[in-house]
């Protein structure tokens, strides 16, 4: 079967609505669960120290994401400046906390992500968008009108807002959501958002409704659904357990997840002395047999 983007099936009109929605948010800003209702388009600044213009690091074929974004030409990542989160640990922190990156306008973010599908990558990539999707839905329309054609993964910090999530049904075709903490206290501790985990578990329940379990063509190609990522932290901070449990009980036993191991200290996990370290192989070992044993039936890089 042919696959189509969503945002492809989309009339331009439904589109030209959906911005304009995203841009009134901007107004009195409640993109994301921290609410900050400050009027980014006169030059106020919440939490995510952004305004109403594109803010960009940087782009290009990715090689290091999951399989089945990755593919055989690369994944198309679009990362963008500032973070609606404050993880301390955060190993692009020069990029989230710091701010690097230059402003860009709507037809430029198009032209790269034309540019991005012509070196051949399977997708385009939006790596931690939520603080400036209103803007990249102008992109997104100028790319379709452009000649766009690839899914859009959604690679998000999973701390996403319902009204935000609404406007975005039937334009992302990929959700990748963060799922970082199970415990409250560790959200508010670690990243500043003491409401996190009920923020992601809404978020993922969402995303799942809009786009169901991952599915992929015959070379093993993501093409739309969800995939989860969930970050094994020392001494089990993460809750790695209830995670597992949320996804099998409330998801999808078929829902792909990742359980990474790659956390390592960075920005200011120094000052912390329980994240001043890397994890062990068996507290990863561990991880895998907590997601096997809830019933999980699709890991990244694990056989089943």
């Amino acid at each position: 079967m042919t696959f189509t983007a969503s945002y492809l099936k989309m009339h331009r009109e439904e589109l030209v609505r959906r911005i304009k929605l995203a841009d009134d948010i901007l107004k009195e800003c409640t993109l994301c669960p921290r609410q900050c209702k400050v009027n980014r388009t006169s030059g106020e600044k919440g939490f995510c120290r952004t305004g109403d213009k594109l803010l960009i690091s940087s782009w290009g074929p990715h090689f290091g994401e999951e399989k089945p974004l990755v593919g055989y030409y690369g994944s198309g990542t679009i990362f963008f400046g500032y973070c609606n989160l404050g993880c301390i640990y955060c190993q692009n922190y020069t990029i989230s906390h710091l701010g690097e990156g230059d402003e860009m306008s709507f037809e430029r973010l198009a032209n790269i992500m034309i540019s991005l599908q012509r070196s051949g990558c399977h997708n385009i990539n939006l790596v931690t968008p939520t603080h400036q999707m209103p803007m990249i839905l102008h992109s997104i329309l100028i790319a379709k009108e452009s000649g766009l054609t690839a899914p859009i993964v959604y690679n998000c910090g999973g701390y996403e807002s319902m009204e935000l999530l609404e406007i975005l049904d039937g334009i992302i075709d990929i959700y990748m959501p963060d799922f970082k903490y199970s415990d409250s206290e560790m959200g508010l501790k670690y990243s500043k958002a003491k409401d996190y985990p009920q923020a992601a578990r809404s978020a993922v329940k969402e995303m799942h409704r809009q786009v169901g379990n991952l599915s992929l063509d015959e070379w093993g190609i993501a093409k739309r659904g969800l995939l989860v990522r969930h970050l094994v932290l020392p001494d089990n901070i993460a809750g790695t357990k209830e995670f597992v449990e949320f996804i099998a009980n409330d998801i999808s036993k078929a829902t792909y997840v990742n359980i990474m191991n790659q956390y390592r200290p960075c920005y200011k996990a120094f000052e912390y002395p329980e994240l001043n370290r890397r994890i062990t192989g068996k507290e990863y070992k561990d991880a895998i047999n907590t997601a096997l044993n809830a019933g999980l039936e699709r890991l990244d890089g694990v056989t089943v």
